[in-house]
């Protein structure tokens, strides 16, 4: 029974990185966009020395604000790896997770038209180590994003009177 667990567990691990680079690539592109703005971002960062690559969803949302508008928001964890910074590598395989590191919490948001990323608004990109994260980072990125989605005229449109 023991030997049955101890398999099982280490079946999973190894399993980890596949489902790791599988999660990204289940994503849609639109989504895609937003994790690779946040992999840039974090390439070209000076104090960044760690190479990452894409673990987990942790929540996602749209905004349709119509005529092929939508607002996306998602909420996600990367990963540092063993590969050095730099790397174009996305291989689960020849660039595996390193487990001495905090994972990275990031939350991007941004406009869409016909699926492609808008550059005005800015798209909004916050990565930081998940155990620096505070409650005060949490609400100032939920208040850029009611901000963002609040100023698309919605609110506006309701207000119409019809009679």
């Amino acid at each position: 029974m023991a030997a049955r667990l101890l398999l099982l567990f280490f079946s999973g691990a190894l399993l980890l990185p596949a489902e790791a680079q599988n999660s990204y690539d289940q994503l849609s592109d639109s989504y895609k966009k937003g994790v690779d703005l946040a992999l840039e971002q974090l390439r070209s960062h000076e104090g960044v020395k760690h190479h990452f690559r894409f673990l987990r969803t942790v929540d996602k949302t749209e905004h349709d604000a119509g005529f092929g508008v939508r607002f996306l928001y998602h909420h996600f964890y990367l990963k540092p790896t063993k590969c050095p910074k730099g790397t174009t590598i996305s291989d689960s395989q020849r660039c595996p997770f390193r487990n001495d590191r905090p994972l990275m919490d990031c939350t991007v948001f941004y406009k869409t038209l016909s699926d492609q990323m808008e550059a005005n608004p800015d798209p909004y990109v916050h990565c930081i180590q998940k155990p620096r994260l505070t409650e005060e980072m949490k609400q100032l990125r939920l208040d850029h994003w009611r901000k963002m989605t609040y100023s698309t005229g919605g609110a506006t449109i309701m207000a119409l009177s019809t009679g």
